[in-house]
C-alpha cells in the first residue's frame, strides 16, 4: 500500500500529484498490463535487446 505524507496546509491536488508520481514509479500498472496475457520468454528477451540497442544509439548520438 502506498503512503504519502501530507503536510499541514498542503492542497489535495498537490497530495494527489505526489501519489500519482509514487504510483507510477512502482510500475504496478505496467506489471498488470504485462500479466494480462502470456508473453513467451524469447519475445521478452528480444524486446529487451531491441530496447537496449535503441538506448545505446541515443547515448551514442549525444
Amino acid at each position: 500500500m502506498l503512503q504519502i505524507s501530507v503536510k499541514e496546509g498542503e492542497s489535495i491536488e498537490r497530495a494527489l500529484k505526489k501519489y500519482k508520481k509514487k504510483f507510477e514509479r512502482t510500475q504496478v500498472l505496467k506489471e498488470l498490463r504485462a500479466r494480462k496475457e502470456y508473453t513467451k520468454k524469447s519475445i521478452v528477451r528480444r524486446q529487451q535487446i531491441i530496447k537496449a540497442e535503441y538506448v545505446e544509439k541515443l547515448k551514442a548520438a549525444e
